[in-house]
């Protein structure tokens, strides 16, 4: 079926406009069928007389030609595309895929019990863990093995306390108890990356926690530091004890002093 459009200027006599388009099955012979804008033209209108009339009915059928060979080719150029978009779905598969393989890696760097495992796709990292983990809102997740007892550290006061660092893969980064002296620093001064402190501020002489601390709350990333990529740290903590913190001022010395 072809869809015929006439152009007005070709015409020895003007067409008339009609609401309709026309779909011939020959050219020459149209049956008007669907609502449409379109200038449509019986070929009988193109005869006026002898010579002008066959130039003419020539030009409308060389423009005719040229018009459905455009269509043909346009309608190769430009494929229908569907009108519903496809969206990348996650792959149950891939995710246990994942999980099983950082498993595999955790169990070859010896890790400690209830350990958190990571599913880690791209940027987008999936914390897997037992149901005695709690969350806070600022992302922190830890797990209380022993509370302790006595009063929680305030800004100003000085603790001290045992540490064992771990990455993703459960790899061993640091540890205190290997150095063989416990750290100590005094709360609220910055001294510590922002999610060990909120980790061990409620935390009590004695307790025994598990503090996995998310990169937004963890140390800077970069070539000066420690740390090359942004990733999720595990920390088993020892809270030991609790001092209390004073300014000491000799002639023109002046120290922190902690009891």
């Amino acid at each position: 079926m072809l869809i015929i459009f006439s152009t007005p200027s070709l015409l020895h006599k003007p067409c008339l406009l009609y609401r309709t388009i026309s779909a011939c099955s020959t050219v020459g012979a149209c049956s008007t069928k669907r609502t449409l804008m379109v200038h449509c033209c019986s070929s009988n209108n193109l005869l006026d007389d002898g010579v002008n009339g066959g130039y003419k009915l020539h030009s409308d059928k060389k423009l005719r030609r040229r018009f459905l060979l455009f269509i043909l080719v346009s309608s190769n150029l430009f494929p229908p595309f569907s009108s519903s978009g496809k969206t990348k779905s996650k792959n149950p598969y891939d995710e246990k895929r994942l999980l099983e393989q950082n498993k595999r890696r955790q169990r070859e760097n010896n890790v400690p019990d209830d350990f958190p495992n990571f599913v880690r796709e791209g940027f987008e990292v999936k914390v897997v863990t037992s149901e005695d983990y709690v969350k806070r809102d600022s992302g922190l997740i830890y797990r209380d093995f022993e509370v302790g007892k006595g009063d929680c550290p305030k800004a100003g006061q000085q603790v001290t306390f045992h540490y064992v660092g771990y990455n993703e893969s459960g790899r061993r980064i640091d540890s205190t108890y290997l150095q063989g002296t416990p750290a100590k620093v005094r709360m609220g001064n910055s001294a510590l990356v922002p999610g060990f402190e909120e980790g061990i501020q409620d935390m009590k002489p004695g307790g025994k926690r598990r503090i996995i601390i998310p990169p937004e709350l963890g140390p800077p990333v970069g070539p000066s530091t420690f740390f090359s990529a942004k990733q999720f740290e595990v920390f088993d903590v020892e809270l030991l004890s609790i001092q209390n913190c004073e300014r000491r001022t000799i002639a023109f010395y002046s120290d922190v002093v902690c009891n």
